[in-house]
């Protein structure tokens, strides 16, 4: 339950102004509007307060929308940790369903994840966070999965979840563009951790690091490619 609704079954009125609540009500706000709709003006008024007040709890709109994607993600990261000692093809319908369950009750918020600048420049969205990413290497490796072969999957699953997910997101209403406003206030780049969660407390992410950092999306495109025509020649020859 979020800090707005527990103030109002309490009677309290307003709940007293905190990040977690921003970042709720800005979430509350994009499911409604998109991203686009945003603002810190608009932001303030609905909590009823002014504008600057918000500054003491976010750095602006690049850090508020970061912590809208980090909300978004943090129950993911506790779903996948509970499945990881499932068989490997059990934990990966787990991912592909607990992602897709963020882009059906937020479709308009999922682009953000889909989209904005992952935890590290080397890791892909919509798996974007450290400690996903984490989680699903180790997941892979302790299933017998080789170092190459665990990021192999990881590419491939991260490609197939953003576009199956961005499509449906789309269909149901969420802008395929990028937001207007530039986005350089404040401190929000964290290209060395997600959150609280340092590379130090990510053992795969960091040893598997230059597997993840190397570019294959010219033989990734072919290969994709390469099934989607079997998939098809199968389907015309039955």
């Amino acid at each position: 339950m979020g800090e707005r609704e527990k103030a109002r079954r309490s009677g309290l009125g307003a709940p007293r102004l905190s990040r977690e609540l921003i970042v709720e009500t800005a979430l509350q706000q994009i499911d409604r509007s998109g991203p686009q709709g945003l603002s810190m003006r608009t932001l303030a008024q609905e909590l009823g307060v002014e504008a600057m007040s918000l500054y003491r709890y976010v750095h602006g709109k690049e850090d508020l929308l970061e912590g809208v994607v980090a909300s978004l993600m943090s129950d993911l990261t506790s779903q996948l940790r509970d499945a990881q000692d499932q068989h490997w093809q059990e934990f990966l319908q787990t991912v592909a369903h607990a992602v897709r369950q963020i882009a059906t009750d937020h479709p308009k918020a999922f682009p953000l994840v889909a989209t904005r600048h992952p935890a590290a420049p080397w890791l892909r969205p919509p798996l974007r966070s450290i400690e996903v990413v984490n989680t699903f290497l180790t997941a892979l490796t302790g299933n017998g999965f080789d170092d190459a072969a665990a990021v192999n999957a990881y590419r491939a699953f991260s490609s197939f979840l953003l576009g199956q997910l961005l499509l449906q997101s789309v269909v149901r209403g969420a802008e395929a563009g990028p937001v207007e406003e530039p986005l350089d206030e404040g401190r929000a780049s964290v290209p060395e951790h997600d959150g609280n969660t340092p590379l130090d407390e990510a053992p795969e992410v960091r040893r598997l690091r230059a597997l993840l950092s190397e570019d294959r999306s010219d033989e990734e495109f072919e290969v994709s490619l390469e099934a989607l025509l079997d998939r098809l020649a199968r389907d015309v020859s039955q």
